[in-house]
């Protein structure tokens, strides 16, 4: 029963001036009390409420008990008159163990308790009874009863230690609740007051990386502060890692979620560290652009993701210290939106109201379109319009609808203000419309480079020129649209176009340019270009030649898991992998070639090596992620058995040390293994995403498809039923879609599946996969 646009749209006509005093005790272990005071002026008529699954129920109107046709998911509040109302719901709650809701954890390193309010489309319900839509934008006062001794944060700073001062108006679904034994490092810049917390066990990482993340948060914050007229919004700035959160992050006001892979334990690599600040960078500018002005409805949730995420990895790169962060959207993800932009679910970035009819339809353009596409496209507009003119006009539109709701049509008027350019027409293709442009190197028969496009939409990009023996030959900014664009300076010469990856468009090089790429990339000093490139040649012409020449670890790791995916196309791919996987060289480097390995290599011996002596070379030691990708390994090749991975699994001690010992029992090839996964993944109502996750990663061994056939139709079978529990647990279903090759008979099972009742989220996983396992959309690049 996922809210629909039209009753959206009726209950936003009829309300106004809503507000919430929210009481949480979550004192006791077995379940929550909330209880919610909702204040609303209406027209009068009929509505509702939303809360999920409550339990000991009392909903008093105006002060009077009543009783209500409660149906496990909605209050009717029928026949109100016009006027002024209260609502008080009170009611017990049940934690989850999936993420969405009041989450809770414990920790197996210490045995403390943690408890997180995780919110989101269709979530908030399951925390209080509330008006769960964007547009009525509410204060929210709040009081938490907990463990005294724990730590409790919220949107706002306390007024009395167990009470928060009420929050400006902003959606329901961007409340946050996170209590427990924190550790804390707090300070204060510009007069704001700033921490980031972790899990107590997790003190030694986030005291290790405490500086790195004080100076980033104060240089995007000083980087916002001034490209932005409108001031911070909100009155402190926390940031937490938080156990088993299902996104990367979450950006609330004031108090930030993020996910705890983000603070690892043991060697934290250089791209460690680029995507955590660009993920900082990412949830800052949500401040001013997703919660200080908000969407109407989720067909305009494109925009938050697309400007955060270009905002991320811009500031990143330019401001907060981390060059490269560039290479790694260019290497790591754009292609995903390439691939994405050519399934049938591809949609426009920006798509129609009427194209996301209700809640759970939302759920599932949170995806590459969204984020990697949309990040890419907002580049080129800013491109395309000057950065002075876009910021103009996003300045102008932050003031004019502050702590309100505002659409993609306010954007575009703002922006069609600011700049001589016309913004709406540039918006009707590459915004309003799916799919994407294929840009053209050619050559006259004088040697002349011409650039065509195969597509409708203008274009602005550096394209730059190279000898034969790819030295730097030149470079400029040109504009592509209709007419072609010859370059007579640049006969005979190689020519790169996008090579600063400013738009986003499929790039094919001419039989010189591909040539010369594919016998001499690694040579190329730049290493964006190189990441262009890298995306642009098919993976099997220059993977032999090139990645043991690759110095970048970014790339490196980015090719080999291209390489990885598409290993049916790619000859001698695990050779390929294991010589370059040389004793020497930058350890980061080393690390992202011994991942691959590790993941696909048949050489128990060089395993064993790497588990025993906790290292890949002297010098370059395992990391905790990277030693269970071993042990997963070791038990799939039946060299490992339940004992010794009960014995890495104590010596590790932590959640990720739970998981990975799941994994590693699942992937033993043994009847009796697969039979204890599936169990566990299907007869226990309570188990929690990351260990469904974690098992399914172990069942689906490729190289144990005799072993593992039988679960394919009983997958099929069960994946509904499974999915019904919520939409994080049906993105975690349909992301443990069977990891192996797939029979024609196999692959109908699938197809009449999807002609019955399936939810939406999991439809969309799988329609996505079996896109990707067709032959005309094998991407071989």
């Amino acid at each position: 029963m996922s809210l629909t646009l039209d009753e959206a749209r009726r209950r936003a006509a009829m309300l106004a001036d809503v507000s919430y005093e929210l009481a949480l005790d979550v004192t006791s272990t077995e379940a929550f009390h909330s209880r919610a005071t909702v204040r609303f002026d209406t027209r009068g008529g009929d509505t509702f409420l939303e809360l999920h699954r409550a339990e000991q129920l009392q909903v008093t109107i105006d002060g009077d008990v009543v009783t209500t046709a409660y149906d496990g998911r909605r209050i009717p509040l029928d026949g109100l008159t016009p006027g002024r109302h209260e609502v008080v719901v009170d009611a017990r709650l049940r934690y989850v163990t999936d993420g969405e809701g009041l989450h809770t954890f414990t920790d197996p390193a210490d045995g403390e308790r943690y408890v997180g309010a995780y919110l989101g489309l269709d979530v908030t319900q399951r925390l209080f009874a509330c008006f769960d839509q964007l547009d009525l934008k509410s204060p929210i006062t709040l009081t938490v009863t907990a463990d005294p001794a724990w730590t409790v944060l919220t949107n706002a700073l306390p007024v009395d230690g167990t009470t928060f001062a009420a929050t400006p108006p902003i959606p329901c679904d961007q409340l946050v609740v996170v209590a427990g034994p924190y550790h804390s490092i707090r300070w204060e810049h510009r007069g704001l007051p700033m921490g980031w917390h972790c899990r107590r066990s997790l003190a030694a990482e986030l005291d290790r990386d405490a500086a790195e993340l004080r100076r980033v948060t104060e240089l995007c914050f000083d980087h916002y502060a001034t490209i932005f007229t409108e001031p911070y919004p909100f009155d402190s700035y926390d940031q937490v890692f938080v156990p088993e959160l299902n996104w990367g992050a979450m950006e609330n006001p004031g108090c930030v979620t993020y996910n705890e892979s983000m603070l690892p334990r043991g060697p934290v690599t250089d791209d460690d560290r680029r995507r955590r600040a660009m993920v900082i960078a990412h949830e800052m500018s949500h401040m001013w652009f997703a919660n200080l002005v908000s969407p109407v409805w989720w067909e305009d949730a494109w925009l938050n993701e697309s400007f955060a995420d270009y905002m991320g990895f811009q500031v990143a790169e330019t401001v907060a210290g981390f060059p490269g962060t560039r290479v790694s959207f260019e290497a790591a993800h754009k292609p995903g939106a390439y691939r994405a932009d050519r399934r049938r679910s591809t949609h426009p970035v920006a798509p129609a109201a009427a194209d996301v009819p209700d809640v759970a339809t939302g759920r599932t353009i949170f995806d590459e379109i969204s984020y990697g596409k949309g990040n890419a496209v907002i580049r080129q507009l800013v491109t395309w319009l000057g950065e002075p003119d876009f910021l103009a006009g996003v300045n102008a539109h932050l003031t004019r609808h502050r702590f309100a709701n505002a659409t993609l049509d306010d954007l575009l008027s703002a922006l069609d203000a600011a700049s001589p350019r016309d913004v709406r027409a540039w918006a009707a293709v590459w915004l309003r419309q799916a799919g994407h442009d294929t840009i053209r190197v050619t050559r006259r028969d004088d040697g002349v480079p011409v650039l065509t496009r195969d597509g409708i939409r203008p274009h602005r990009f550096t394209v730059t020129a190279y000898t034969l023996d790819l030295e730097p030959a030149g470079s400029r900014l040109i504009d592509l649209a209709a007419e072609a664009v010859p370059l007579p300076d640049w006969a005979g010469l190689v020519v790169v176009p996008n090579a600063h990856g400013e738009t986003f468009a499929r790039i094919h090089l001419d039989q010189l340019s591909s040539g010369a790429v594919a016998n001499g990339l690694a040579d190329l000093a730049d290493p964006l270009v190189r990441a262009v490139l890298w995306s642009t040649v098919p993976i099997e012409e220059l993977l032999p030649r090139q990645l043991p020449r690759e110095p970048s670890p970014t790339l490196v790791a980015a090719a080999v898991d291209r390489a990885l995916a598409c290993s049916r196309q790619v000859t001698g791919v695990f050779d390929v992998i294991a010589a370059a996987c040389a004793p020497t060289g930058e350890p980061d480097r080393q690390l992202a070639l011994a991942a691959g390995l590790a993941r696909t290599t048949t050489d128990i011996t060089l395993l064993r090596r790497w588990l025993d002596g906790d290292a890949v070379n002297p010098g370059v030691p395992l990391s905790p992620d990277l030693r269970w990708t071993v042990v997963h390994r070791l038990a799939e090749l039946g060299d490992l058995e339940a004992p010794e991975i009960e014995t890495e699994r104590q010596h590790d001690g932590t959640a990720t040390g739970e998981l990975g010992a799941h994994t590693a029992l699942a992937a033993r090839p043994t009847t009796a293994a697969k039979a204890e996964a599936w169990a566990a993944m299907t007869e226990d109502a309570g188990i929690s995403v990351r260990r469904f996750r974690a098992l399914a990663a172990g069942l689906w061994s490729p190289s144990q498809r005799d072993l593992v056939a039988p679960y394919i139709r009983a997958y099929v079978e069960a994946a509904p039923a499974l999915a019904r529990r919520g939409s994080a647990f049906a993105s975690a279903v349909g992301r443990s879609f069977p990891a192996l090759p797939l029979s024609e008979d196999e692959l109908t099972l699938f197809h009449e599946a999807l002609t019955g009742e399936v939810p939406t989220v999991l439809r969309r996983r799988w329609a996505d996969e079996l896109d990707d396992r067709s032959p005309e959309n094998t991407d071989r690049r």
